[in-house]
């Protein structure tokens, strides 16, 4: 094995568990609830022996470690959370860490099989809906269409005013695409968890015991003792609406109550989002024309898409340099695209 490739690998490791430690020591810090302090302390602790546990590696192969700086990603969602709540970021953490997934790397498997059930159940427990996500890809999805759009309509030496048209009606034609494709997915999503849900209520109308028998079965998948588990579920088929819900969270993964929440509300966010996406580029032709309008348009467009970079970095676990410079060659490479064909589409229909 190159020793400078796993010298680089076990940094990255201790880098990655002495952010999350970090992250989860600031998170106790502004939980409001005493009983989820206590978790974010423990995953803490539980984060900082991970990082012993590399630092030790790193000693072993002659390595200097140097003292822990928490790194940019940490200090964001630490702002996030002290003004939106612990629970604005925790999707974004869970996916962070999955990103980062260096539970597969040489010698830790065995290190985390040490770290208590529980424990790992906790640090890596999926949950619903990420704010910070979809309002940074709503956004970068705006964003991205539209400079592709007015930058297509620059190449063709439309004119300015037919350039801040276009841009404006590629604005509100997509927002309204986005709000009615996010209505319709979410409509789409209850209804199927409502037929889903009836047929389980009426199989559990005919026949309870079955149901009893699912739950007892789910539980002991759980790690309950056989009997605990058969116990719980017999208390619960007692009731058939606890044991309906009990069956529609672990055997769908949804909450009766919510089921994806209120379409009308994601689709007013989505096209809230997407609108201000798209209107970094098209807003300096609000103002100026010709090349300045131009310059100034891809100024801001690339403003915006360092600020989406930086956002894409909080839930894909890469670094913001990257993140920022990814987001700016995809976004560079369209945008070339759409403006080398609007000037031959302009220079042909010109005659």
């Amino acid at each position: 094995m190159n020793p400078q490739r796993t010298t680089r690998r076990f940094r990255s490791n201790l880098r990655i568990e002495r952010d999350n430690a970090a992250l989860y020591e600031r998170l106790a810090e502004l939980a409001k609830n005493p009983r989820l302090a206590q978790a974010y302390r423990r995953i803490a602790a539980n984060e900082q022996s991970n990082a012993a546990f590399w630092e030790g590696r790193l000693r072993e192969l002659g390595v200097a470690v140097s003292p822990s700086h928490p790194g940019a990603r940490v200090r964001v969602l630490a702002w996030f959370a002290q003004r939106f709540g612990t629970e604005f970021v925790m999707p974004t953490v869970v996916r962070l860490e999955h990103a980062d997934d260096v539970e597969d790397q040489a010698g830790y498997r065995d290190h985390f099989l040490d770290t208590p059930a529980p424990l790992q159940r906790g640090r890596h427990r999926a949950e619903s809906g990420n704010t910070l996500r979809a309002a940074v890809l709503g956004a970068n999805d705006g964003l991205v269409s539209n400079v592709s759009l007015v930058m297509g309509m620059a190449g063709a030496a439309s004119g300015d005013r037919a350039v801040l048209l276009a841009g404006l009606a590629g604005l509100v034609a997509g927002a309204c695409s986005m709000a009615l494709g996010e209505w319709l997915s979410v409509n789409s999503s209850r209804e199927f968890y409502q037929a889903q849900i009836a047929t389980r209520a009426e199989r559990l109308a005919v026949s309870p015991e079955d149901g009893e028998q699912r739950i007892a079965s789910l539980y002991r998948d759980k790690g309950l003792q056989a009997e605990a588990a058969d116990a719980l579920a017999k208390e619960l088929a007692a009731t058939p609406r606890a044991a309906l819900d009990t069956l529609v969270r672990e055997d769908l993964g949804v909450d009766p109550g919510e089921l994806g929440g209120s379409a009308y509300r994601a689709a007013a966010s989505s096209f809230c989002l997407f609108a201000a996406g798209a209107f970094f580029p098209v807003a300096p032709y609000l103002f100026w024309g010709g090349t300045t309008a131009l310059v100034a348009s891809i100024c801001s467009t690339s403003a915006a898409l360092a600020l989406v970079g930086i956002g894409t970095s909080l839930f894909t676990g890469r670094s913001m340099r990257f993140s920022i410079a990814r987001q700016l060659s995809i976004t560079v490479v369209a945008a070339s695209i759409t403006y080398v064909v609007g000037h031959l589409l302009g220079v042909v229909l010109a005659g």
